[in-house]
């Protein structure tokens, strides 16, 4: 009777766990199906705003647009918690606490100006395309990913690494296996915030010659082709839905 019970609460927990999880399911296949369906919905393009030629936008598929905005970000992302979580471990260590204030300043000054007005020193240097979009969203990422795992390594209790000290750990074991696991809900929140920031900013990567889905926008701003913008719009709109169901749980 007893395994009968075990199973039926198992079941309940997974439908409940499936349950949770189906608008993030259903709002991820819209998203897919409308970057698929794009360059089918010519005619009704063609109808809604005559004139246009082409009725849809047509310089990439609607697919390589997200990918290459998702690549961003995550190419983004991924440094920024490489060098940020680096500079988080030095600042909390006792031979690297001197560095904190320096550590400060340089990841507070990406967050100091406008992104498209770093996009305008970065263009000159780098020149056009994605590296630009790429280093603006890395500095816009420094900060609250290395303040979060800053917050979450001094978070961790003395007594708690005493006793991995007790236990015969070295410095570097403690940090591996007891501190970086402790302060990882802190440290992932800051990471969260960048994402979540980076998926938005990185539209406007476009500008400079980034692939992303806020180039159809750009390109019907310039060419005045209102159809381009909504068609870029549409799936920006959903992307912003989409991250905050994945994204909502987490936070939590």
């Amino acid at each position: 009777m007893s395994g009968v019970v075990a199973s039926t609460e198992r079941a309940g927990i997974a439908k409940s766990a499936v349950l949770r999880r189906l608008p993030l399911l259903l709002v991820g296949a819209a998203f897919l199906g409308v970057l698929l369906a794009m360059p089918h919905t010519g005619p009704l393009f063609a109808w809604a705003f005559p004139g246009t030629i082409p009725p849809v936008y047509d310089r990439g598929s609607f697919v390589a647009l997200a990918a290459s905005h998702l690549a961003i970000v995550g190419i983004a992302v991924g440094a920024a918690t490489f060098c940020g979580g680096a500079a988080a471990i030095v600042v909390t260590r006792s031979w690297g606490a001197s560095a904190a204030p320096p550590v400060q300043l340089i990841t507070s000054v990406g967050q100091s100006f406008p992104p498209a007005a770093v996009l305008a020193v970065l263009v000159p240097m780098v020149g056009f395309g994605a590296v630009p979009t790429v280093l603006a969203l890395f500095a816009y990422g420094l900060l609250p990913i290395t303040e979060n795992m800053e917050a979450g390594l001094r978070a961790v209790p003395a007594p708690v690494k005493e006793a991995a000290a007790a236990m015969g750990f070295s410095a570097w074991r403690t940090l591996l296996l007891v501190e970086l696991p402790l302060a990882w809900p802190q440290a992932f929140s800051g990471i969260l915030t960048a994402i979540v920031v980076s998926l938005g900013t990185a539209t406007i990567g476009s500008t400079v010659g980034a692939l992303t889905l806020g180039t159809p926008i750009i390109d019907g701003l310039v060419t005045n082709k209102p159809g381009f913008v909504l068609q870029g719009a549409l799936p920006l709109a959903m992307l912003a839905v989409l991250k905050e169901l994945a994204f909502a749980r987490p936070r939590r």
